[in-house]
């Protein structure tokens, strides 16, 4: 019903419908739209930095642009595409496996998106203002405190705002998953998918204020002359580094952990079993982000912290392999002797498994600080984490979005075209990256602009810059087949005989998700009432009114305002007039919180009537 009534109604409506909602499912998707957005983006810097080392001495782009090309392919990739598209796949999904109607608090996290989306916007303005930043991804200082004009403005404020966002996500997930599972769904019968989501926002919320922390000090250090990095001024360059990555460490498991909880899920629908060692996986998991935040400065193994600092981050760093190896074997017992269906899903799910060990590997390999001296700043370190990142976390996130997409949106993406995807995205992978671990062993430096001939660099290049154009024609293989499958048959509730409670309801879930609580009684809820015969939930209460939360366009409008006056901090070193700009901004932006603060609210009921009525 609620998809006729959806084409019925203008583009305007719809608009301000997605610019007011609070729903959870459609911040979901605006969440997936904004980060597949800046993903493309970030694979078309990729293809830039590809082309340009296809061959020797290359004058493709010029050594000013190169920086800023592979600066934004970093900051892109992990602060606008995979982490929001992951916060996206988190917002529409785990409510609907704790059986909740929706997130804590709806209007925050309306507020997070758009932190998110025009801080995303404004880091990528600096494209068009004379030059984007060109300091590195983690922007080290002294080089980002010397870098000319306002790109690495641009990426402090950019950064703050999006920061802030996924922030205020994380705190909304904790609270969501702490005070609204449904009757029964105790810690220990929690999906792993909900177990990463708040395990993740835990980090969110530990990892992100350091972030926070060393952006503010970068952003005074840039436009207000204060002198936190500055050695001639009694500064220190290297505590950058240390904030950056008690930040930067635990972010990449703030990536990868989500990848884990969904692969779970996938194993365990696909292989027809309960996933082996439940909780095991739950506790090392813990495990994973408790360790996370004990190895940030394997990072600065050649910054001269000294031999001991050195060996007890190494032998952390080892330590980490343990809890990641566990969750391994178990997904491997999972499937062992299970009825395995072999689909789109599960085939990004099982090529993650070798790929993400091998990046597993040379990670520990990167742990030992005596040979990091050796891989440090080669290619070898590039190869390493686009292994653990783009084969853990990308090719989760593909994994997930085949097997929830008929639940997001009632299609099932086409199987042909599913698997050509894969298939040519897997090769163009490991086209890619294999080949610059030998590259880098070989003393191919990070970061540089050309390489020389005769070298021995060109053969390993070139099958390099081959494989990213694969993985390319891979991504748009999959935007036709989601254009293709848009107007295909609807898929059921439960296409994949699923195990959770997601698949318990209509395929798109109506906007309350549940119309009785539903009561679970173990792990796997749906499958228990499956094998009883029933299948469907039990209710865990009679049906009676719901209460839902008004639309509201306030978060849209406060983050203009803190959009207005990011430009305004940026461009008063050039001129004080711009400090008009910082107050008008502001002044939106307060007023909008104001304004929150002081309407009463109190949301609408869907009546029980109505629930009746749409029972028949």
């Amino acid at each position: 019903m609620s998809i006729a009534a959806t084409q019925k109604r203008g583009f305007g409506a719809v608009l301000w419908d997605y610019l007011t909602t609070v729903d959870h499912k459609k911040i979901g998707i605006l969440y997936l739209i904004g980060g597949g957005f800046f993903f493309l983006i970030g694979g078309l810097e990729a293809l830039f930095i590809r082309i340009q080392l296809l061959v020797p001495e290359n004058d493709f782009i010029s050594a000013g642009l190169y920086n800023e090309m592979f600066t934004m392919h970093g900051t892109t990739m992990i602060f606008l595409a995979v982490m929001p598209i992951l916060i996206g796949l988190m917002n529409y999904i785990m409510p609907l496996q704790i059986g909740a109607r929706d997130v804590a608090f709806p209007f925050l996290n309306s507020l997070g998106l758009w932190l998110f989306i025009f801080g995303g916007i404004l880091l990528n303005c600096s494209w068009f203002l004379n030059g984007a930043p060109d300091a590195g991804w983690t922007s080290y200082a002294p080089l980002s405190l010397q870098s000319p004009g306002h790109g690495v403005d641009f990426y402090a404020l950019g950064l703050q705002l999006s920061g802030a966002g996924t922030l205020i996500g994380g705190i909304n997930f904790l609270v969501t998953i702490v005070t609204m599972r449904t009757p029964g769904m105790t810690y220990m019968r929690m999906p792993l998918f909900t177990w990463a989501t708040f395990i993740t926002s835990v980090l969110i919320l530990f990892a992100f204020p350091a972030l926070t922390v060393n952006l503010f000090l970068l952003m005074f250090d840039r436009m207000f002359g204060s002198a936190f990095f500055d050695v001639a001024l009694g500064g220190n360059t290297v505590i950058w580094q240390h904030i950056f990555w008690i930040f930067g460490h635990p972010e990449v498991y703030i990536l990868i952990l989500p990848a884990f909880g969904l692969f779970s899920d996938i194993f365990s629908t696909f292989s027809k079993k309960r996933l082996f060692g439940y909780t095991a996986m739950v506790f090392a998991t813990m495990l994973i982000a408790f360790l996370g935040f004990m190895v940030w400065a394997h990072h600065m193994f050649t910054v001269g912290l000294g031999p001991v600092a050195n060996s007890i981050f190494a032998i952390a760093t080892m330590a980490i392999a343990v809890p990641t190896g566990i969750k391994i074997f178990n997904w491997l017992a999972t499937m062992w002797g299970g009825r395995i269906t072999i689909n789109s899903s599960m085939l990004w799910a099982l090529g993650f498994i070798p790929t993400f060990t091998i990046g597993g590997m040379t990670g520990v390999m990167l742990g030992s600080a005596v040979a990091d001296y050796q891989y440090h700043d080669t290619y070898f370190v590039v190869a390493h984490f686009h292994y653990v990142m783009v084969g853990g976390t990308v090719f989760g996130i593909m994994a997930a979005l085949h097997y929830w997409w008929p639940k997001m949106f009632g299609r099932i993406l086409h199987e042909g075209m599913g698997k050509i995807t894969f298939w040519t995205f897997f090769i163009g992978f490991h086209l890619t990256f294999f080949i610059q671990h030998f590259l880098g062993l070989m003393g191919m430096p990070r970061r540089y602009w050309v390489f020389l001939e005769d070298q021995g660099l060109d053969t390993g290049n070139l099958v390099s810059s081959i494989g990213a154009f694969l993985m390319a024609i891979a991504v748009i293989l999959f935007l036709i087949n989601i254009i293709y499958t848009a107007k295909g048959p609807k898929a059921p509730a439960d296409p994949w005989d699923g195990r959770s409670l997601e698949w318990a309801i209509p395929s798109p879930p109506p906007h309350y998700n549940f119309k009785q609580a539903p009561l679970v009684r173990g792990l796997d809820p749906l499958w228990i009432e499956k094998m009883e015969g029933k299948g469907k939930m039990t209710p865990a209460e009679p049906i009676g009114d719901i209460h839902m939360p008004n639309s509201t366009i306030v978060p849209f409008i406060m983050t203009v305002g803190f959009f207005i006056a990011g430009f305004g901090f940026i461009y008063q070193v050039d001129h004080s007039a711009w400090l008009i700009a910082v107050y008008v901004g502001m002044a939106i932006a307060l007023g909008s919180m104001l304004f929150r603060s002081l309407k009463d609210d109190h949301g609408y009921h869907v009546t029980k009537e109505e629930l009746e009525r749409e029972a028949d």
